[in-house]
């Protein structure tokens, strides 16, 4: 099936998230869009599946015009899609989620499920997904979960299967056996638009690359386009994907967590005697798949959450206990992984958001009485160090993007002398250029002596950021390992894998592995929808 977007557009007010989209997925193609979180993508993709309705242009299929009021039309004429959230109910079981909406029926309208569990074994057998049609939902893996939502689509026999941001919570193995699920998917002449943010992925899948910036088509390109050149389309100038950093000279241990465990209101324990240790002048990053305990560790650190056991100690002071303004004046900064919810008060501006735990302090405040002149100087200096892209301080913080949003937030944090400096997630929802900003000041707050510690569901942040890398897994920290190490290794202990046997299993691989010889560079690269306007040559992998 071919499917085309001719000239769409997609307002909202006067804001065009698209405008003037052309789009071309052949049969049998993987054709990625590439942009930043923002740039339209995901909005394009609701306006094919039915979601949105565009302001202008037309949507085709096999040449022929089609319109869509919703979902259901989209799935009917052979659209599916895998959202980046998934639209599964946990206490169903695999064959309840997929039956929803399209059930067969036995006489007399009762339900048959026993025709459902047929195509999910089916279809499970032909692509290997190992998928149990019985299974409840939220006993399963995100990664099998991930398939049921592939199965989903393909019951209802999508021939277009739209994938939305499908490797966010997947760990590095679950990525590599969804990518080669897209090339089988592929093979059986399924077209899939895979939507992404990551290079590498991108480059390692598709035939075709769509860059998208602030919701216009960039260009389109080969796959064999350097992940150089792509990054550069994907923000509109020059970016140096790789940090450079020097190695750690780590000090005495300043942060001291022991036996730390936190159970939270529903009687769970999403902390179970988590111990660790950060040196001064070093960074250690948390790994893990969203959801195994990384968020509640920050905020039991910053005193958001209760601890039920255990002892966090910053130089030798007991933090737990302490209220959040005690935890901050105790000389640590703190990014949150929402900086929307947690991190500004976007209605105030961006001048006051600059001084939001420091606003009862001098030079800013005296008593009742703000320093006004304070307070403008120190956004002035702010605004400039850290690249804030506004025209006026005393804008609201809602008017920026989310890139420079999290620039505020890092300034606020990073203005003061810390003992600590905790940032989860910090670059999330943020392009590639202010990426490149952002890291190069974590690692110069480590520089400094300061203590760090980065959260991050980016494994590539991780391995570029990291001294030593602590990966959690159900609450608990699963080994603490050098910041070098590999991919492989990484990825096997955020399923569950223990240090030992992730090193022994990944090593066990490397050695079987078959030598692969180098394959000399196409003179010329595969034909590509749009004619790119950027060399398609492939260079050396910046990533």
């Amino acid at each position: 099936m071919k499917l085309e977007l001719r000239g769409i557009s997609k307002a909202f007010g006067s804001f065009y998230a698209n405008k003037d989209i052309d789009l071309v997925v052949d049969n049998a193609q993987i054709h990625c869009l590439l942009g930043e979180n923002g740039a339209g993508k995901s909005t394009l993709m609701n306006v094919l599946y039915g979601l949105y309705q565009p302001t202008e242009g037309q949507i085709l299929i096999d040449d022929k015009p089609v319109q869509f009021s919703g979902p259901g039309d989209a799935m009917a004429a052979g659209i599916g899609m895998v959202h980046q959230h998934f639209m599964l109910i946990p206490v169903f079981t695999v064959a309840e989620n997929i039956a929803l909406g399209a059930e067969a029926t036995k006489a007399g309208g009762v339900l048959d499920l026993q025709v459902t569990r047929k195509k999910i074994r089916e279809i499970s057998d032909r692509y290997g997904f190992d998928v149990d049609p019985d299974a409840i939902v939220e006993d399963l893996p995100v990664g099998v979960q991930q398939r049921v939502e592939i199965i989903k689509a393909l019951v209802r026999e999508a021939k277009v299967l739209i994938l939305d941001e499908p490797t966010a919570v997947l760990t590095p193995q679950e990525t590599d056996e969804l990518l080669d699920i897209m090339r089988q998917l592929k093979a059986n002449g399924t077209s899939i638009v895979f939507i992404s943010h990551k290079l590498r992925e991108v480059r390692a899948v598709s035939d075709v690359i769509t860059v998208v910036r602030r919701g216009l088509v960039i260009d389109s390109v080969a796959p064999e386009t350097s992940t150089t050149d792509l990054a550069n389309l994907m923000v509109g100038r020059a970016v140096q994907l790789n940090l450079n950093k020097e190695a750690a000279t780590p000090g005495a241990a300043s942060l001291v967590v022991r036996d730390v465990s936190v159970v939270n209101a529903a009687g769970t324990t999403t902390l179970d005697h988590v111990s660790f240790e950060i040196h001064q002048g070093e960074i250690l990053a948390v790994a893990g798949v969203q959801g195994n305990g990384q968020t509640e560790l920050t905020e039991a650190i910053l005193g958001t959450q209760p601890v039920t056991a255990g002892s966090i100690k910053l130089d030798g002071l007991e933090l737990v206990g302490k209220s959040v303004k005690q935890v901050l004046r105790a000389g640590v900064g703190f990014v949150p992984e929402d900086r929307s919810v947690h991190g500004l008060v976007t209605q105030f501006s961006i001048e006051e958001n600059l001084i939001l735990d420091l606003y009862d302090r001098k030079p800013f405040g005296k008593g009742i009485s703000m320093n006004l002149d304070a307070m403008k100087k120190n956004a002035t200096k702010q605004i400039a160090d850290f690249d804030v892209r506004t025209d006026n301080a005393l804008n609201p913080a809602s008017s920026l993007s989310g890139g420079n949003q999290q620039k505020v937030v890092m300034a606020r944090e990073l203005s003061r002398d810390l003992k600590l400096f905790i940032a989860s997630q910090p670059t999330r929802g943020v392009d590639v250029g202010s990426i490149e900003f952002l890291h190069r000041r974590i690692v110069a707050e480590r520089d400094k002596g300061t203590p760090v510690m980065i959260v991050s569901t980016e494994l590539d942040e991780v391995m570029e950021l990291a001294d030593r890398i602590a990966v959690l897994y159900k609450g608990k920290i699963n080994g603490i390992v050098p910041g070098n190490t590999s991919r492989e290794v990484l990825g096997l202990m955020m399923a569950g894998v223990s240090q030992a046997d992730a090193i022994s299993q990944a090593d066990h691989v490397k050695a079987d592995a078959e030598p692969v010889e180098a394959q000399p560079v196409p003179a010329q690269a595969p034909q590509v929808t749009h004619k790119p306007k950027h060399s398609t040559t492939a260079e050396g992998d910046a990533q």
